[in-house]
Formats: C-alpha cells, sequence, structure tokens
C-alpha cells in the first residue's frame, strides 16, 4: 500500500459520498443502482461508491479509493463499484473529465432499452449538450464474455471517436439495452448533466407523442443556447 495525503484524500471521500447521495434525491438512482466516482490524477487515485452498499447506510468513510487502474489501495477497504473499470477506461480515454456517475434513471434507460439516441429537439437539450445523446452499439457476446465493464467503456469510447464527438460538448452517453454514463468536471457537475439527461430524454419521448414528424433544433439555435453557457464568449450566470 501506497501513502496517501489523508486530508486530501477525507475531502474526496466527502465529495465522492455527498455527490452518491444526490443520485436518489433527484430521483435518479432506486435500491443500489448508481454509482459516482472521481479522479484526482495528480494524487494518483480514484474514489468511488463501494458495491451494493444502500445509500441510507453508506458513509464517507466508505468510499473506495483505488489507482489510476481501478486497484484498491487502502486496507480492509469495501469493494469497489463493479462499474469502476468502465469508469477507469473513461477517465484514461477522456483525460479532462474528473468525474463519472452512471444510474439506471427510467426516462434514460428507456432511450438505452429502444437503442436510440436521445435527439436535441429543443433549447432544453441544447443548453447541457452539444447536439444529440449518442447511445452506442450493443455488446457482442465476445465483449460480454471477456470483460464485460472493460469493454462497456471501450464501446462508448469507440462511439465519440467514429462520430466525432467531443466528450466535453456531449458530457453522456447512453449504452444500448443497460443505461447512462455521464461526467463533468466534478463529480456535482457530473451529477448535474445526469440530472438533465434525464429530463431532456423524458422531454423528448413526450415530444415525439405530440408529433410524429419532429425534427431537430435548428443548429443556428442549438449554437446560441449551448454557447451562451459554454466557451470563452458564454454570458450566461454570474461572472
Amino acid at each position: 500500500m501506497i501513502t496517501l495525503d489523508s486530508k486530501r484524500l477525507a475531502v474526496l471521500k466527502q465529495e465522492v459520498f455527498e455527490a452518491n447521495l444526490a443520485l436518489p434525491k433527484a430521483g435518479l438512482v432506486k435500491l443500489t443502482w448508481g454509482n459516482v466516482s472521481v479522479i484526482d490524477r495528480e494524487l494518483g487515485v480514484i474514489v468511488i461508491k463501494p458495491s451494493g452498499v444502500a445509500y441510507d447506510v453508506m458513509r464517507a468513510e466508505d468510499m473506495v479509493v483505488t489507482d489510476l487502474d481501478g486497484k484498491t489501495l487502502m486496507e480492509d477497504a469495501l469493494a469497489p463499484s463493479s462499474d469502476l473499470a468502465t469508469h477507469v477506461i473513461l477517465y484514461r480515454e477522456f483525460p479532462e473529465i474528473g468525474a463519472v456517475v452512471h444510474t439506471h434513471s427510467k426516462w434514460a434507460v428507456a432511450w438505452a432499452q429502444a437503442k436510440r439516441d436521445i435527439p436535441a429537439y429543443g433549447t432544453t437539450h441544447a443548453d447541457a449538450f452539444y447536439g444529440q445523446v449518442p447511445c452506442t452499439r450493443e455488446l457482442t457476446v465476445t465483449e460480454i464474455a471477456q470483460d464485460y465493464e472493460v469493454e462497456t467503456g471501450n464501446v462508448i469510447v469507440e462511439t465519440f471517436k467514429n462520430r466525432g464527438l467531443d466528450p466535453n460538448a456531449v458530457p453522456g452517453v447512453i449504452v444500448s439495452s443497460h443505461g447512462p454514463f455521464t461526467w463533468g468536471k466534478t463529480a456535482a457537475k457530473a451529477v448535474e448533466h445526469s440530472l438533465i439527461l434525464d429530463e431532456v430524454a423524458d422531454m423528448a419521448f413526450q415530444s415525439e407523442q405530440l408529433e410524429h414528424d419532429l425534427t431537430a433544433i435548428p443548429g443556428y439555435l442549438l449554437d446560441k443556447h449551448y454557447y451562451r453557457k459554454h466557451g470563452v464568449d458564454a454570458y450566461y450566470g454570474q461572472k
């Protein structure tokens, strides 16, 4: 075991703990169907929720510390989330992100089970996601058998690379037949993206019930709403 900065680690654990508690509070998680992790690249650690621990008994000190390859660093630690390997891949391939969230939130999962991208129909979507939220291809039998969680991360990365998507501009994805992963600079921002993703998934579904021949939001309106909140010329909110 390596020596770690205990004060800095305590702050990270508290951040991850609070972010995980925010998921059921926001209605994004039932039972133990979700997890949040944070990476500290300077310290060389990932901190993630323990596997299968109920939210009402979980403590900040229960958060699991691993190295950047997902190897547990603390003696007597609880087992980390079973989705850890997916988080590791995302941190490795998307070097600007600082936190990852996975849930089985209802509306995002509905689109995942339909194996459909979530179209960008309106400005609520455009405020957070620069275009449609992609749905990955199905994993193969071999991929699932050999290393399911690793291959889940790989298929997310593959989707972004094949479509030329920027993970900073589209901070989320739905894995086919599975559910959503979101990310951000901080745990709070990654949770926010998870909440927005499920809301726009709901809105898109409802919109398609009202109008079957919907078209995507016009590009000029997408640009206006996305870039007024993001980038060097953003002006939304307080300075």
